[in-house]
């Protein structure tokens, strides 16, 4: 894994916009200490360089009628093969599905579901996860209740060095 190549600035600049993505570039280059040209030349190239990946609005999932959300622990049947990576495409073109990540531990896979109530996830548990061929065994944690979820990343590592 590449080191991070962030200076101080850098560092301010990608905070701010964890913070708040709607920040004008005039905003930010007056939170960062910087004039608005280099300030933009420097959004561009973090984008460039792909630490920042996109912008999005971060919903309310109970507002949008998506307040049930399923952790799934996924064991497969193999895993360096052409099967897992069908599994991966699937799992990742499903619309439900808005983590997936291959894991050590019991499970292979943990993925995060979203829907809305207790017989969508059925349907979607039953009617798609557990038809691809690959999967072996699940197991579902409900969330009872979010206490975090969707926070900015930590990037004071980052700061020590700059």
């Amino acid at each position: 894994m590449p080191k991070p190549t962030l200076d101080a600035i850098d560092c301010r600049i990608v905070a701010e916009l964890q913070a708040d993505a709607r920040l004008s570039n005039v905003e930010l280059a007056e939170k960062v200490g910087l004039s608005p040209s280099p300030c933009l030349r420097r959004v561009k190239r973090l984008e460039r360089d792909g630490y920042i990946q996109g912008y999005r609005a971060v919903l309310c999932r109970d507002r949008v009628g998506l307040g049930f959300s399923v952790f799934i622990g996924v064991k497969i049947d193999g895993h360096a093969n052409q099967r897992a990576q069908t599994f991966e495409e699937a799992v990742s073109a499903m619309r439900e599905v808005i983590a997936c990540h291959l894991v050590s531990g019991e499970a292979d896979y943990l993925l995060e579901v979203v829907v809305p109530d207790l017989e969508h996830y059925q349907h979607f548990l039953v009617g798609r996860l557990l038809n691809l061929p690959i999967v072996r065994e699940v197991r579902s944690n409900i969330a009872i209740q979010s206490l975090k979820a969707g926070a900015p990343l930590p990037l004071d590592h980052l700061r020590k060095r700059a």
